[in-house]
């Protein structure tokens, strides 16, 4: 039977109704991704291109900042500290984080505590680590100079030395691999125990099976972490601030020697103590870009996407 014209009035009443009752629930997210997140990417699109200082309004400058990075001495410095962090860092970390998850994954008094004690630190706050390990390294009364004199060993200036403030970081970033850990300790644990007894009888040591069983079983995971550690590395910043903070005063970005000047922290001088507003933008359209390039290389190099076609 045909809808009279009351009874189609009134369905498209309810569909109005429901519709606004479904735009009342969706408002909060609505209303802060276009206040909080994509207003402010539109805004720093267009900073980018102006000269643009906190106290006075923008202008428009085009590529004028894109091209003072390429002649910024301290952009290509803190660049470098950062592919240096990078490097060195996203296979140290994973590396370690696999290895812990593969010696906890087996059976052995005290696992859980093992466990617990190596995912704490990734748990805690992360200037309250670095305040701790600033102290640890220090040169003067630090513990880990006290340990190397105790075997023997020469003292380090370790954060106040150039040479050997990033592998310092390092040692900071490789103590907090708690949550890495975590995710490969997880995958090992869903791999099935028949591919190990497979790979026993044929005659594959531990080594082989770890390389050729529980590597390629665990490659989407491995994958994940990677990515993960590469985009937290490109954004380095908060070890490095802590490091550069002086007691009582501002911090002296990069000491020594720009040794510790990275891209997150010479953005941040910019913004924050310069007011260099337009700049810091661009610098930071430029971190996203060199940081979606690293991870879609990074996928395709592996090639898990691929079609089978």
């Amino acid at each position: 039977m045909a809808a009279t014209p009351a009874r189609s009035a009134g369905a498209k009443k309810r569909r109005r109704k429901e519709f606004l009752i479904a735009m009342a629930f969706m408002s909060p997210f609505t209303i802060g991704f276009l206040v909080f997140l994509l207003y402010p990417v539109l805004a720093s699109l267009y900073y980018s291109f102006c000269d643009y200082h906190i106290m006075r309004s923008p202008v428009w400058a085009g590529m004028a900042n894109y091209r003072h990075l390429l002649e910024d001495a301290k952009f290509i410095k803190a660049l470098g500290n950062t592919l240096y962090m990078l490097v060195i860092g996203v296979p140290l970390t994973n590396i370690v984080a696999l290895l812990l998850a593969e010696l906890l994954n087996q059976d052995c008094p005290l696992k859980g505590v093992f466990r617990t004690m190596i995912y704490v630190p990734s748990v805690m706050p992360v200037i309250a680590v670095s305040l701790v390990w600033m102290w640890v390294l220090n040169p003067d009364y630090g513990l880990m100079n006290a340990a190397l004199q105790f075997l023997g060993l020469p003292k380090l200036g370790w954060l106040s030395d150039a040479r050997w403030s990033k592998p310092a970081l390092l040692m900071i970033s490789t103590w907090s691999v708690g949550n890495t850990m975590v995710m490969y300790l997880a995958a090992l644990q869903d791999v099935p125990h028949e591919l190990y007894e497979a790979a026993a009888i044929d005659g594959a040591g531990p080594i082989s099976q770890f390389f050729n069983v529980t590597v390629p079983s665990i490659k989407p995971v491995i994958l994940y972490n990677v990515i993960v550690s590469l985009v937290g590395f490109m954004q380095y910043f908060t070890q490095g601030y802590v490091a550069n903070a002086t007691v009582g005063g501002a911090p002296k970005y990069g000491t020594p020697l720009n040794s510790t000047l990275f891209f997150a922290t010479y953005l941040y001088q910019n913004a924050f103590a310069f007011y260099k507003v337009g700049y810091a933008s661009a610098m930071a359209w430029i971190l996203m870009l060199l940081t979606l390039a690293a991870t879609i290389i990074l996928i395709r190099s592996t090639g898990m996407f691929k079609s089978n076609d």
